[in-house]
């Protein structure tokens, strides 16, 4: 099969790959549709992910498609199912699993690869995060939902609710997912990020937008009325301080972007035990984030044509990487991985 093969840093190729055999409890996803991520950016500039992947190997990680081979122990599924996978799954066994915090299980299994004609997932990840799709649910629609879970399990973090004030900083597709998913509960939704595509979806998504053309994130908010939240979707420092500066007392700042390695901030203790603040970050999604991601997409309240905006085949993947380390960055690149696709 032809894949994404991530050999190191910089170094993405379209090679011929052989398919793997099927083990137990796996089954064989041709893909429908995969999306680029900030994550696989992050990687395919360092060359490698301590956790997550090690080169060379396969690709990518947000993907829906169809089975087309099970390992004969699987159960509850057949060929021709249309589905989505999470990209991990916990253990279920460790201190945080047992403490139902399966978003920081010790032994999360991971999954790449999506940037192929196939993918196999394994069995535990069959078993825990592999999820049916509505007939009617698009590829593309479904290939947000681990990105989107993830977006819910911060939103859970911060217990948002209808009536409250926020600000996102950022207009990735993180911050956009945000603030889609903040305007749908109810909350006055403010977003401070850059380019003007993006805060024109942000507009469209419900949010009041405030641009940041320099690196003075206050400044750009300008903001007469402090936030009852504030959602840190960029991963700079700057970006984590200025959160502090823009919440109310007795808010909540969740710091859900995160800063490259060895990063540390500097804030104001005396803000901090004063204003009563909280302070909080969110890690990754679990089974039941992914679930209600899902149930977010199949109900059309987060759609791919929000955020897509660049589409190509498996084989401009690499060039499309090169554009994104150089700032031509999509909001997010759909990637048509069968040959049979334009």
């Amino acid at each position: 099969m032809k894949a994404a093969v991530l050999h190191g840093q910089e170094d993405v190729r379209i090679e011929e790959t052989d398919a793997p055999v099927l083990q137990t409890g796996e089954v064989r996803i041709r893909i429908g549709t995969a999306l680029t991520c900030g994550t696989d950016l992050k990687v395919y500039r360092r060359g490698y992910h301590a956790r997550m992947i090690t080169p060379p190997a396969v690709f990518g990680h947000e993907f829906a498609g169809t089975i087309t081979e099970m390992a004969e122990d699987v159960a509850g599924w057949k060929i021709g199912d249309r589905v989505v996978a999470a990209n991990s799954a916990p253990c279920e066994e460790c201190r945080y699993c047992k403490n139902h915090q399966p978003n920081l299980c010790d032994d999360l299994l991971f999954l790449n690869g999506a940037y192929a004609e196939s993918i196999v997932v394994p069995a535990r990840i069959v078993e825990k995060n592999l999820l049916p799709l509505s007939t009617d649910t698009a590829f593309a629609d479904a290939a947000l939902t681990e990105p989107l879970a993830c977006v819910v399990q911060g939103a859970d973090d911060c217990e948002l609710q209808a009536g409250q004030r926020i600000l996102i900083i950022g207009s990735g597709p993180i911050g956009l997912m945000f603030a889609a998913l903040a305007q749908d509960i109810g909350c006055e939704v403010h977003l401070a990020g850059r380019g003007e595509a993006r805060l024109q979806t942000a507009a469209q998504l419900g949010a009041i937008t405030h641009e940041v053309k320099g690196e003075d994130v206050v400044a750009a908010v300008n903001a007469n009325d402090l936030f009852d939240v504030v959602i840190e979707a960029v991963g700079k420092p700057a970006c984590w301080e200025a959160a502090v500066e823009l919440v109310r007392k007795g808010g909540t700042v969740n710091f859900f972007g995160g800063c490259p390695k060895g990063t540390s901030i500097t804030l104001n203790t005396e803000t901090i035990h004063y204003s009563n603040l909280t302070l909080l970050g969110s890690f990754h999604h679990s089974p039941a984030t992914i679930r209600k991601a899902l149930e977010h997409i199949e109900a059309g309240r987060i759609r791919a044509e929000d955020f897509v905006t660049v589409e190509c085949t498996l084989n401009e993947l690499p060039t499309i990487f090169q554009e994104m380390t150089q700032g031509n960055r999509a909001v997010k690149t759909l990637i048509h991985t069968q040959p049979d696709t334009p």
